[in-house]
């Protein structure tokens, strides 16, 4: 479903992603692993051209995207999340929620700020997610986990077919990542293709079917958990221990 193939990205002489290529089958959940410094937030801003690439290509269902701008990105079914909520200030939960619906063009403009179709679509989600009672608590008074499940409504507001998460854990009580994890298995259950950053490989070896791994901008190993779990050149990109204690 979701092809890169050798994207680079250098700032200066850094190269933070150096001719990364992997694929990410339909209907699955892909995580992209590595250390502090691999590339895998910097590979996901070239996916979502939330950053220009230096090189290489980025295919999505047979068509390339990555040189088209984020809009039409998302319009063509991939929406990602970002490590720090980007909620909007002095808006409700339900407003920041409704902000990522599609725009249909310029008669838009002549609607209502929140139609009843996308306030029932964000209230359908909210509820789907378990905050609907928060639905009008101001955005900037969540907790750092509510945050998390807002910005994974926003996203699903877009209806994508396929979404990147960065780093949904983080931060997180271990109540509410539990919660996080059964909605992820939720959606992909119902069709959703979904890769993700995480630094929580305990997360990742049971929520992933596949893992790809990067260190210093390249991938250096992809598989399947019990693979990448034994896998030499991982380890050694982890210091020479496990992937949980290294973690």
């Amino acid at each position: 479903m979701l092809q890169v193939k050798e994207l680079c990205k250098y700032f200066g002489g850094i190269k933070a992603v150096d001719g990364c290529s992997f694929n990410v089958e339909r209907g699955t959940i892909t995580a992209l692993i590595g250390p502090n410094g691999a590339g895998k937030t910097t590979a996901f801003n070239c996916i979502s051209r939330t950053a220009q690439p230096t090189s290489g290509e980025v295919w999505l269902d047979g068509e390339r995207i990555d040189q088209l701008r984020p809009h039409k990105i998302t319009r063509r079914g991939l929406s990602r999340t970002f490590q720090i909520s980007r909620n909007l200030a002095d808006m409700t939960v339900l407003e920041n929620v409704i902000c990522q619906s599609q725009i249909g063009g310029w008669r838009d403009l002549l609607k209502p700020a929140m139609s009843p179709e996308e306030i029932d679509k964000a209230m359908h989600l909210l509820d789907f997610l378990g905050i609907s009672r928060i639905a009008h608590e101001d955005g900037s008074n969540l907790s750092y986990g509510q945050k998390k499940l807002m910005d994974l409504a926003a996203l699903l507001m877009s209806d994508p077919k396929i979404i990147l998460l960065d780093e949904p854990a983080g931060g997180v009580n271990p109540t509410l990542l539990e919660e996080i994890v059964g909605h992820i298995r939720k959606l992909n259950e119902q069709g959703m293709t979904i890769l993700i950053v995480e630094h929580n490989m305990n997360l990742i070896m049971r929520l992933s079917h596949r893992i790809v791994v990067m260190a210093q901008g390249r991938v250096i190993a992809e598989g399947t958990p019990a693979e990448i779990r034994e896998n030499p050149a991982v380890l050694d990109a982890y210091l020479g221990g496990t992937l949980e204690d290294a973690a």
